[in-house]
C-alpha cells in the first residue's frame, strides 16, 4: 500500500505557486513532517493585548491552519522565559519560517552532493531537517545559541532519523565545528548591519553565504554573497527576508520616544535646511543607506493632529540612537528653514544629510542596484560594482 509522504500538502502548495522548483529540495520538502518540529505551544499575536505574544497549544482553532499554511510561526518568546502574565511574551526570539522563505533561501545556496554546509540558527530542526534530507547529515553541521533548543533541534532530528552535528554556540562568534571548510553557510537569523566575519572565514574559495541582513529601520531583505581568495565576500540583495536578529546584534527595543528626552539641559535649538520627513522616504534602497551610513539610527513621525486644521500637514520628525543622541525636526510644508533640536555626541542630522547626498550622488539607486562587501574589519555597501562604495569611509567593526 502507498503511503502520502508526510510533507505532501506542503509540498504542491510550495510548488503550485511556483515557489519550489528544485528537484532536491521538492524530495526533502516532501519526506518531511514539519509539524514534527512544533513545540507543544506556538505564538500568534493576541488582540486583547496589542504588542504580546499568545501562547497557542493544538487545542486552539488556528493551529491546524497555521501549521498548514505559509506561515511563519513562533516556538519561543524572551529567549524561553516569557515576561508577561499566562505565559505570553514580548519578544519572539525564536520561530519555524515561512516555508516559501525557506525554499528561496534553501534554492538560492546552489547546493548539491557533496557540499558541506553551515547552518546559523537550529531553532527546532526543521530546516536542518530538509539539509540532511538533501545532502546528508554527514554533509551538515548546525549552529544555535540557545542551549534548550539545540537540544530540543538534536531530539526531534533523531525522531526524523536524522543525525548531523549540531552545537550549541554562538554563530557571531567563531564557534569550535571543525576544521573542515564549508562549501555553503546559511543563515535563519539576520545580520544586522554587519555579517560576521567568521562566516567568511569558514567558507571555502568561492563558497555561496545566504543570509538575511537588516539595517536601520528596515525589515531584513536576503543577502547573497559569494566568498573569494582574496578573504573577503561579496553579492547583492535578492529579496525580501524579514527574520529575527542574532542574539548579540540585537537592537536596542525601546522606542525612539523612550530616547528622546526634549528638555535635557544640554539641548540645543536650532534651523536645518534638510528636510527632516527624508528619514521616512519608503524607497528600499534609500532606507538601506540609511541605515547602513547612520548606524543605530531609529525614526518616527508623528503628524499633526487632525482637528486642528491650521497645522495640515505639519509633523515632528524624532531621531535617535541608543547612545543618547537625539533630535527633533518641526516640518511644515511651507518648506525650510526648519526647527530643531537636538542632544548627544552625534549630530544625527548633519549624518542623515550626508547620507542623502552620497545616495543621490549615485542616482538614488533602488535596492536591486545596491550589494555588499565583507571585509576583516569593515562592511561596504555600494551601488551597481563593489567599486562604487557608498561613503568611502569604512565602517569599522570591532572583534
Amino acid at each position: 500500500m502507498t503511503t502520502t509522504p508526510p510533507g505532501a500538502g506542503l509540498a504542491r502548495a510550495l510548488a503550485t505557486t511556483g515557489t519550489l522548483t528544485d528537484p532536491l529540495w521538492h524530495r526533502a520538502v516532501l519526506a518531511t513532517d514539519r509539524s514534527a518540529f512544533l513545540p507543544e505551544t506556538i505564538y500568534g499575536p493576541d488582540p486583547a493585548h496589542p504588542g504580546w505574544e499568545c501562547p497557542i497549544t493544538r487545542t486552539d482553532p488556528r493551529w491546524d491552519r497555521w501549521v498548514a499554511g505559509d506561515f511563519a510561526l513562533v516556538t519561543q518568546v524572551d529567549d524561553g522565559e516569557p515576561v508577561g502574565e499566562d505565559g505570553r511574551g514580548r519578544l519572539p526570539t525564536s520561530s519555524i519560517s515561512q516555508p516559501s522563505l525557506v525554499l528561496r533561501m534553501l534554492q538560492a545556496l546552489d547546493a548539491r552532493e557533496g557540499h558541506r554546509v553551515l547552518e546559523i540558527g537550529t531553532g527546532t530542526g526543521y530546516n536542518t531537517a530538509l539539509l540532511c534530507h538533501a545532502l546528508g547529515e554527514d554533509s551538515v553541521v548546525s549552529v544555535e545559541i540557545d542551549p534548550g533548543l539545540a537540544e530540543t533541534a538534536v531530539k526531534n532530528l533523531a525522531q526524523a532519523g536524522h543525525h548531523p552535528t549540531v552545537v550549541a554556540a554562538d554563530a557571531a562568534g567563531a564557534p569550535e565545528v571543525g576544521e573542515n571548510e564549508f562549501d555553503r553557510v546559511l543563515s535563519t537569523v539576520a545580520a544586522r548591519g554587519e555579517v560576521p566575519f567568521s562566516w567568511v572565514e569558514r567558507s571555502a574559495r568561492y563558497g555561496i553565504i545566504v543570509t538575511p541582513f537588516e539595517v536601520g529601520n528596515t525589515p531584513g531583505v536576503l543577502l547573497k554573497l559569494r566568498v573569494h581568495g582574496d578573504g573577503t565576500a561579496t553579492g547583492h540583495f535578492i529579496g525580501d527576508a524579514p527574520f529575527m536578529v542574532l542574539r548579540s546584534q540585537r537592537p536596542d527595543q525601546r522606542r525612539v520616544r523612550e530616547l528622546v528626552d526634549e528638555d535635557a539641559p544640554g539641548a540645543t535649538d536650532g534651523l536645518i535646511e534638510f528636510n527632516p520627513r527624508v528619514v521616512a522616504y519608503r524607497n528600499t534602497g534609500w532606507q538601506l543607506a540609511l541605515g547602513h551610513l547612520v548606524p543605530d539610527l531609529r525614526y518616527a513621525v508623528y503628524e499633526a493632529a487632525e482637528e486642528r486644521p491650521e497645522w495640515a500637514g505639519e509633523a515632528t520628525v524624532y531621531v535617535a540612537t541608543p547612545d543618547g543622541s537625539w533630535a527633533l525636526g518641526e516640518y511644515t510644508p511651507e518648506g525650510g528653514p526648519y526647527e530643531t533640536r537636538q542632544d548627544g555626541s552625534r549630530d544625527l542630522w548633519a549624518e542623515i544629510a550626508a547620507a542623502w547626498d552620497e545616495w543621490t550622488r549615485f542616482g538614488s539607486p533602488d535596492r536591486d542596484r545596491l550589494g555588499v562587501t565583507v571585509g576583516e574589519h569593515w562592511t561596504h555597501l555600494w551601488v551597481d560594482t563593489p567599486a562604487g562604495v557608498l561613503n568611502p569611509k569604512q565602517r569599522k567593526r570591532s572583534r
